[in-house]
């Protein structure tokens, strides 16, 4: 039986505890959330019927700042699979040391099924669930998987109907004109592609020359291979939930956007071949960026990927058996805490412009971003090369989120 998202999390933690020989204690601390809310949602459909969906918000670890994470709309949501994105959340605010701690929402539902209104009131009634664990001090979600900046704008606007007054700092990822910052849609595949050049560049890789692959043309893939194209590198293959397109020549993204956009699928675009999702992941090219769904990456295909750099877009796109396997056969592998925390550092910025109520320009956010993007790769290169060759990158990434936890752990103390 395939182990749950949770499951998979606590085994990387306890992996990398061994290696730190962290306390049993504080590790049994951290493997568990501080919180979890599990909430009815009844909303009424269009058509008249009350449904009633099952949603969830987990609160991993607090002991660095509110707790921060998205909420998403997916029908293969859980309460574990909630938990783990919260944990990772937590490493991922620490592995680029800003002061937040691990959140995640979601809601067992399927969005494409729904109309727009429905999925309002939907927002609407598990914003008003959760409302007593939320604020812009003690927890601040942000879109995920299947929400948007108008998911967001319902979030805030039934959160400030509550309190009496507009309040922007409850969520992130909002449009720029309720305060959402400038640069924060494209903030997670900016990311990824920042840490992929620098990972080329590690390498003696000119961009120029490299072959990009992508799984999952959603926002995160989409900016990722636009961005990396602009760069100069040649995006081979793409694919969102259908399947994916080959076309060794270089894809034109905008125009595969386009396609989309118009039909729904990046299949059946003009000049491509196309390829499984599977197949998409064994491909040979210089770097590939699985930015879907987790646990893509498993024992089963590790040993047929054929990239020399990985950088996770997804969360968890790789099993713990695949790990080792993934170290071994790729020149640099860039984990998910590092590789897409674009979003949540873009998100920090957004919440510090609202709390300032001053906001800057995409220039400055993008520049601040690249910033700590580069800065955070070099911390954690310099861990991988302190651990040695028997710890993967995933280890080095995550001893590095865990010192900084366990330190603010420690000089808070723990009461009574």
């Amino acid at each position: 039986m395939d182990e749950n998202p949770l499951q998979i999390a606590q085994k990387q933690l306890e992996e990398c505890a061994q290696i730190m020989n962290l306390d049993e204690g504080l590790v049994e601390y951290l493997k568990e959330p501080d919180r979890v809310m599990r909430v009815k949602v009844p909303v009424r459909m269009d058509d008249g019927d009350i449904k009633v969906f099952i949603g969830y918000r987990a609160q991993h670890c607090g002991v660095r700042g509110p707790y921060k994470g998205g909420i998403r709309y997916h029908p293969e949501v859980t309460m574990e699979e909630t938990i783990a994105l919260a944990m990772w959340m937590t490493w991922k605010c620490a592995v680029v040391d800003i002061p937040y701690g691990g959140g995640k929402g979601g809601i067992a539902c399927n969005p494409k099924e729904m109309s727009r209104r429905e999925i309002e009131r939907l927002t609407r009634r598990y914003t008003t669930a959760i409302l007593p664990i939320i604020s812009p001090d003690q927890d601040i979600p942000a879109p995920d998987v299947y929400t948007n900046p108008e998911v967001m704008s319902w979030v805030m606007d039934t959160y400030s109907i509550f309190k009496g007054y507009s309040v922007p700092g409850i969520v992130t990822g909002k449009p720029v004109e309720l305060g959402g910052s400038r640069g924060r849609i494209s903030s997670t595949g900016r990311g990824v592609a920042i840490v992929a050049r620098e990972a080329a560049t590690r390498l003696g890789m000119r961009l120029s020359d490299a072959r990009v692959v992508v799984q999952g043309f959603g926002n995160v893939g989409y900016h990722a291979a636009k961005i990396l194209s602009e760069w100069g590198a040649r995006i081979i293959a793409v694919s969102d939930s259908r399947g994916g397109i080959y076309q060794e020549s270089g894809l034109n993204v905008e125009k595969v956007r386009d396609h989309k956009l118009e039909t729904g699928s990046v299949l059946g675009f003009d000049g491509a071949r196309e390829v499984s999702n599977e197949e998409l992941l064994e491909l040979e090219c210089d770097i590939l960026i699985p930015a879907a769904l987790g646990g893509v990456i498993t024992k089963k295909n590790a040993d047929r990927i054929n990239a020399r750099i990985i950088a996770e877009g997804a969360n968890g796109p790789t099993t713990p058996e695949a790990d080792r396997i993934m170290d071994e056969k790729c020149e640099l592998v860039i984990p998910d805490i590092l590789a897409n925390s674009g979003g949540v550092i873009v998100s920090y910025f957004e919440w510090v412009q609202d709390l300032n109520r001053y906001f800057w320009d995409e220039e400055r956010v993008n520049a601040e971003l690249e910033k700590i993007m580069i800065r955070s790769f070099n911390e954690v290169l310099k861990v991988k090369r302190e651990l040695g060759k028997d710890a993967t990158w995933r280890n080095a990434a995550l001893s590095l989120a865990l010192k900084r936890v366990v330190k603010a752990f420690e000089l808070r103390g723990l009461w009574p």
